[in-house]
């Protein structure tokens, strides 16, 4: 069936160009004026995702053409679009991805999508140059419907004019906005990307301030105009989806609060549309685990939250004894963080959990970062053998050192360095000595995060696994 789905994505030509301020913009003046518009975002990035989720009032929703098969990808756009207006950010540039030739680029999902690009050019200090990206994309993708430019850092109206001229008159895109530069940096970077809204004391007000300057300063119905004429999509209608219903055999916790903020939508879906009933827990709070058949320690920023964490030993007592229990916790990133002997903070060691024996320092620079490949060539209890999957990392954290010398010759013991895991690193940086997936018991922990449309099979193996662990006496 093929159904009309107004869509545009918007891109930049290059990473910090002001995609977000204009996303988040845009989405918030189509809100103010009666639409219900739905937020995207390409790649597996979860700060951006999050801003863009609050601007539109409702969750966003990651495309990313590496970790989701195509049909899974179309299937989820088509289930979770608005028939008022759908945004996607790109990101990086809107060429770049993660070869030369532009694989899995921002340009190869719009052709996916079928939707028209927005692209966002960084004006700052440049007047008739600025015309030069937009034709250099204009070049390298000629079958791409360039609705329009988006000028961002405008210094003024004399700035404005000069460049606006530059790119109509020597590109024949047309200029559809612009954003003035700001003295205000409303949205801060840290390590790991923008600083997450749950950690921003202004949060609350940021994307209406966004949205009253792109009502000022853009062509927002001319723009949905544009976004209105993309081609229907064959497929389901939109807002199609809707959440399964929690079971109630299984319990799982997942701890989520401004140190544990990094869980795909589809991830907490997927556990419950296999049978898991989720209970949301805040590490920072709670003193204890309550009963639970499995725990999901998903990504965030405990490392700027490891004096709270580490204080809280109650909590730390409580997971290290399920785990011992056999307990089945499945986590990524910061939830190995969590996981661990201990964490080093800008010289500062803070205890964690000590259910792995490794302990971790924050580094000045990433530790690992992009898109990455697994091998699982150890039996353990979530992946059958021989299983590869894909999935992607961004850490600052690495592990300095570890109890894993005395388990030498133990199964996914990579030269006696590393505690015994499941994962052999084909692309990426895993926990290092070519591994990921560090294992105890019930346990399994990396720096690799999955998305549930790319490996289905994760969250069924989770609950199955919780299930035979409640069986047992």
């Amino acid at each position: 069936m093929s159904v009309s789905c107004p869509r545009l994505v918007i891109a930049g030509t290059a990473g910090d160009s002001g995609k977000t301020m204009a996303s988040m913009g845009l989405l918030a003046a189509w809100r103010a004026a009666g639409l219900r518009p739905a937020a995207f975002k390409k790649g597996p990035d979860y700060i951006d995702a999050a801003w863009l989720g609050r601007a539109a009032e409702r969750p966003c929703r990651n495309l990313d053409t590496y970790l989701q098969p195509s049909a899974a990808l179309l299937r989820s756009f088509r289930a979770h679009a608005s028939s008022g207006i759908n945004l996607i950010e790109g990101n990086r540039g809107l060429l770049d991805g993660v070869d030369a030739q532009g694989t899995h680029s921002t340009a190869a999902l719009a052709r996916l999508l079928q939707a028209p690009v927005l692209l966002v050019v960084n004006a700052a200090k440049v007047t008739r140059t600025v015309a030069a990206p937009v034709l250099g994309c204009l070049k390298l993708e000629p079958e791409l419907e360039m609705m329009g430019v988006l000028l961002n850092r405008v210094a003024g109206g004399r700035h404005l004019e000069q460049t606006r001229r530059a790119v109509e008159e020597l590109t024949g895109v047309p200029v559809l906005g612009f954003l003035p530069r700001l003295e205000e940096n409303l949205l801060p970077d840290r390590h790991l990307g923008l600083l997450p809204p749950e950690e921003h004391a202004g949060a609350a007000s940021i994307a209406g301030r966004l949205g009253a300057l792109c009502r000022e300063h853009c062509d927002c119905d001319r723009i949905l105009e544009a976004a209105r004429a993309a081609p229907a999509l064959e497929g389901d209608g939109p807002g199609t989806a809707t959440l399964p219903p929690l079971g109630s055999a299984i319990r799982v916790g997942v701890f989520r609060d401004s140190a544990f903020t990094f869980y795909y939508p589809e991830n907490l879906e997927a556990l419950a549309a296999a049978g898991a009933r989720l209970c949301f827990l805040s590490p920072l709070e709670v003193q204890e685990l309550p009963e639970l058949d499995a725990l999901y320690i998903g990504g965030g920023f405990p490392e700027t939250h490891a004096e709270r964490l580490s204080r809280n030993q109650g909590l730390q007592a409580s997971v290290r004894e399920a785990a011992a229990r056999g307990l089945p916790i499945y986590a990524e990133c910061g939830g190995l963080i969590f996981l661990s002997r201990s964490v080093a903070v800008r010289g500062v060691v803070h205890p964690m959990a000590d259910v792995l024996p490794v302990e971790l320092e924050l580094c000045a620079r990433p530790q690992g970062h992009g898109y990455v490949e697994l091998l699982v060539d150890v039996e353990n209890p979530l992946f059958p053998v021989g299983t590869e999957l894909r999935g992607h990392e961004f850490h600052y954290t690495r592990i300095r050192t570890s109890g894993g010398g005395d388990l030498a010759g133990a199964p996914g013991v990579e030269a006696g360095l590393l505690p015994p895991s499941i994962f052999r690193v084909l692309k990426g940086s895993g926990c290092g000595g070519g591994r990921d997936g560090l294992v105890y018991r019930n346990v399994v922990a990396g720096y690799t995060h999955l998305h549930a449309l790319g490996v289905p099979q994760w969250a069924p193996a989770l609950v199955r696994l919780a299930t035979r662990a409640k069986q047992q006496p």
